[in-house]
């Protein structure tokens, strides 16, 4: 009996390993996410180091140049601690945008934040997958009209393509 709860017990807890796996490919992610992954992957993506003002939201993607956690200066430390040997780095929206749900899509993992108003946002949704080329991860946003950052931190590569849409 002993060995059968002590069983159970390690299956229950190494369940959640299990779950927090995220699914692999294009067609995993909760919603359609071409429209975003275009974006990520258009030839027109301007380039940006991070700490730069944008005065609206990029057209079509942006390519972030990112430092390491301690250099990138973020306005405000990350929801989620990043990872020693990561990279992480800003960009602000100065000119206010249309108020409404947004999506935000990143090209490799990592952690995202949006600040506004002083304060973190929280998603509305998201979603990510594994091998699918282009897009690794996509947050909705409800976003005000007013300037907001978008901070990215803890992703293994040195830039990141970071797309921001309408969701509406």
């Amino acid at each position: 009996m002993r060995s059968s709860l002590l069983v159970a017990l390690v299956l229950l807890g190494a369940a959640p390993a299990f779950a927090a796996e995220e699914p692999s490919g294009c067609d995993k992610f909760k919603w359609p996410v071409e429209r975003e992954r275009t974006a990520l992957t258009s030839p027109d993506r301007i380039k940006l180091a991070s700490g730069a003002e944008l005065a609206a939201l990029p057209s079509p993607a942006v390519i972030l140049a990112l430092r390491s956690p301690a250099e990138a200066k973020l306005p405000k430390p990350p929801e989620r601690a990043p990872k020693e040997g990561t990279f992480a780095g800003f960009a602000s929206i100065t000119k206010s945008p249309k108020a409404g749900l947004y999506s935000i899509s990143l090209s490799a993992g990592g952690w995202l934040d949006v600040v506004q108003d002083g304060q973190f946002l929280k998603p509305k949704a998201h979603s990510g997958a594994t091998d699918c080329d282009g897009i690794r991860k996509t947050v909705k946003f409800e976003l005000s009209a007013n300037p907001f950052v978008v901070q990215v931190s803890g992703t293994k590569e040195d830039s990141v393509s970071i797309a921001i849409l309408s969701a509406e």
